[in-house]
């Protein structure tokens, strides 16, 4: 599952796809030790994402503008903790950026 949502992400813009290799990578570490009911949880809210298909989308659609991403229902936010509405509220602050502030570092770039 890792290793397909970075590969779907070398779709994405450039900016979009650090910004999102990096949420990743740091979201699949911090729950190398949860517990399996967290574990099966978070893997299966991963796997629902919308991003192969908003991606397919965008190919058909090149006149169009993309937007990645979607619409959490007030009883999802409302299943989040404290901690997680923070990092969406910080993942959303990096995503709206300008994209002149964004800066792609050495370590989010794919080798």
């Amino acid at each position: 599952l890792y290793r397909r949502i970075l590969r779907l992400h070398r779709a994405l813009p450039a900016a979009l796809r650090a910004l999102g290799d990096r949420y990743v990578r740091e979201e699949f570490r911090k729950h190398k030790a949860a517990q399996p009911a967290e574990a099966q949880r978070f893997l299966r809210e991963w796997e629902a994402t919308l991003i192969q298909q908003q991606i397919d989308e965008d190919k058909q659609n090149v006149r169009e503008k993309t937007v990645y991403g979607a619409q959490l229902t007030e009883e999802k936010l409302n299943d989040f903790r404290d901690e997680q509405i923070g990092q969406l509220k910080e993942l959303m602050d990096e995503a709206t950026k300008p994209k002149s502030s964004i800066t792609i570092s050495k370590e989010s770039e794919h080798k």
